[in-house]
């Protein structure tokens, strides 16, 4: 029932399946197929020094939801906050598809991809495949009020929410010139954006800055799928 109506709410139409027996557990595959204007796919390459760089939402709650799904630090600080563990939850369990910013994305980005193995290691990924490095204002990273919370009473670090993975947020390198615009159709999308950082020249990895200035070491920057 929950797929019919993402698919319904989406438009995104069934078109075939199989249903066969099994001794273990419900298994569900899916292979979902995209289309798009010819020649108007933004890939991860395209990014030049000089555009600023956006992402929807807010960034690591999926990871704490599957924190406090596994009765982690994050289930131990949220014991008493039933809204707080439910919505984290619900941010792991029913990531929200931006397509709404679609059509946005691809009239003003230079290059975009989707933040599924942690913000730090996909914008790393971005900028190797554009040639460009970043530098990122962390006070500017968008953050739940329970994230915000678990950080400042330093029940997580800040690692966890730039690592951690399955956001599913978009990640878009937009050049300075068409950043007004951008901002402007994605709230006509009604899709929270925000920028956080700028694309500059250099291969070093992306750098993480505080509101001092001072950058932050990070030991790990995503999940690692091996």
């Amino acid at each position: 029932r929950a797929l019919g109506e993402d698919a319904g709410h989406f438009g995104c139409p069934l078109l075939g399946g199989d249903t066969v027996s099994t001794p273990g557990p419900l298994m569900i595959s899916i292979t979902a197929f995209g289309r798009l204007p010819q020649g108007r796919m933004v890939h991860r390459a395209g990014a030049k020094a000089g555009d600023r760089v956006f992402v929807t939402g807010t960034i690591g709650d999926a990871a704490l939801g599957l924190d406090l799904l596994r009765g982690g630090p994050v289930a131990v600080d949220l014991a008493d906050d039933a809204a707080g563990r439910d919505f984290l939850a619900a941010r792991y369990r029913v990531p929200q598809p931006r397509n709404a910013l679609a059509n946005a994305v691809r009239a003003h980005a230079s290059a975009a991809m989707d933040v599924s193995d942690g913000l730090a290691g996909d914008l790393a990924k971005l900028c190797a495949a554009s040639g460009v490095t970043a530098v990122i204002n962390v006070p500017s990273i968008p953050l739940s009020s329970v994230a915000a919370g678990l950080l400042a009473r330093k029940a997580i670090g800040f690692e966890t929410l730039v690592a951690g993975g399955d956001d599913y947020e978009l990640l878009c390198a937009v050049p300075g010139d068409r950043a007004d615009a951008f901002l402007r159709e994605a709230r006509q999308a009604k899709v929270a954006v925000t920028a956080i950082g700028g694309l500059i020249a250099g291969s070093s990895p992306p750098s993480f800055l505080d509101g001092q200035g001072r950058e932050l070491a990070l030991k790990r920057l995503s999940y690692s799928h091996f």
